[in-house]
């Protein structure tokens, strides 16, 4: 795969660097609100450019460019390199957008995708339930159609960061009779109603993340549901493959790894920088031949898409490559913790404090089980992809 660039591609880089340069002036003394506001102006004019949001319809906020994967990887260089914000973040820019993009009517893509875009719809994800988690199929949420509006029942959990989100995508039973796969549509619904109890759940790093959301007579219009009614577990399909591509996508664990060998620099071990002692360089050697490894796997993948075919398991295996790669640096930063101690400077060039880095490897744990719990992932790879047999099952009364 040749990613040199040339050609067209030179000047392309050139103007990005040179919009940069001159549009992204982050002022650290600003408040908060301009912050937003010269944010949300940036990444508009971004947009216009071409740079971001590239895959969607200009007519519903989108810059609509062509797939290109040397672009791709020019802008996300250079955004990293600049610092400058990308797209918004969030299950509703990854998710929820690409699934309507894919599933939705004209009308529901019209309404929902350009307020994604900016982030005035923020998206909580309503799948897991107690007692349905990776058997989400036996999900008992229910919604009964009662004139224009879903009546809805039910109780959602490990909903993240639904505290902070204005909006649900959900699985919801409509089919009671129907085999278990076949009764169930995805629903889009607003969780600032009646009817909606946002419960969040504290975590062993005293954050929460996590929250249980209940369900008592939530209403959503009747037009909101994406798909055909009792086709749902088609589109949640769409939405898991648009999840397992954002946690496999590069650019996050990049910077993490960036962020890595600018702390390894910073502490100190035997009262020398810790990147000077051989078994902290050889283990950072090794994270970044992954991390570049896995780059050009989601090359592949996003070639395969672009030209119209299948990807296979690819989605799985990065998003398994994404994780195990984060959970090594998380490692590596927490054995530079356990090597210099806690006590590191937290002021002056200070980037990331120690508790922040305590928390990557709690997180890192957990991104072992979003979008798909790693040794599932494995397993599928294993079956579908290297035609191994599947594991040979015990009955339980043997074991």
């Amino acid at each position: 795969m040749d990613l040199t660039i040339q050609g067209e591609n030179v000047a392309f880089e050139r103007d990005l660097r040179a919009f940069l340069a001159a549009k992204w002036r982050p002022d650290k003394s600003s408040t908060t609100a301009e912050r937003a506001a010269s944010i949300a102006a940036f990444r508009q004019e971004a947009t216009e450019r071409g740079y971001l949001y590239r895959g969607v319809p200009k007519r519903f906020g989108g810059s609509e460019q062509a797939p290109d994967i040397v672009k791709a990887e020019i802008i996300r260089r250079a955004f990293a390199e600049a610092r400058a914000p990308g797209e918004v973040g969030g299950n509703g820019v990854t998710m929820v957008v690409p699934t309507l993009l894919e599933c939705g009517s004209e009308a529901q893509k019209a309404e929902f995708i350009p307020r994604t875009l900016t982030g005035e719809l923020t998206w909580a994800q309503g799948y897991s339930e107690p007692g349905s988690g990776s058997d989400l199929a036996s999900l008992r949420t229910k919604a009964e159609l009662i004139g224009d509006e879903w009546v809805i029942h039910g109780h959602k959990i490990w909903t993240s960061y639904a505290t902070a989100c204005n909006h649900m995508f959900a699985l919801v039973r409509t089919e009671l009779e129907a085999p278990k796969h076949d009764g169930i549509s995805y629903l889009l619904l607003a969780l600032d109603q009646p009817g909606v109890t946002v419960r969040p759940i504290r975590q062993i790093t005293g954050q929460a993340e996590f929250c249980e959301v209940f369900l008592d007579g939530a209403r959503a219009r009747r037009d909101w549901l994406v798909g055909e009614r009792g086709q749902g577990w088609r589109v949640s399909k769409s939405t898991l493959r648009h999840e397992r591509n954002a946690v496999g996508g590069g650019a996050r664990t990049q910077q993490l790894f960036d962020a890595l060998v600018r702390f390894a620099k910073n502490a100190r071990i035997g009262g020398a920088p810790a990147i000077r002692d051989p078994l902290v360089r050889d283990r950072l050697i090794q994270i970044e031949a992954r991390l570049q490894a896995h780059f050009y796997s989601g090359y592949y993948q996003l070639t395969k898409s672009a030209s119209g075919e299948s990807a296979g398991v690819l989605s799985l295996t990065n998003k398994l490559s994404a994780t195990e790669v984060g959970k090594d640096i998380a490692e590596l930063a927490q054995e530079i913790l356990d090597r210099h101690g806690l006590n590191m400077p937290t002021g002056g060039g200070a980037e990331r404090h120690p508790e922040q880095w305590l928390n990557q490897i709690f997180g890192s744990l957990a991104l072992s089980i979003a979008g798909g719990a790693s040794n599932i992932q494995r397993s599928i790879i294993a079956e579908k992809g290297l035609g191994l047999p599947r594991d040979f099952e015990v009955p339980a009364h043997e074991v």
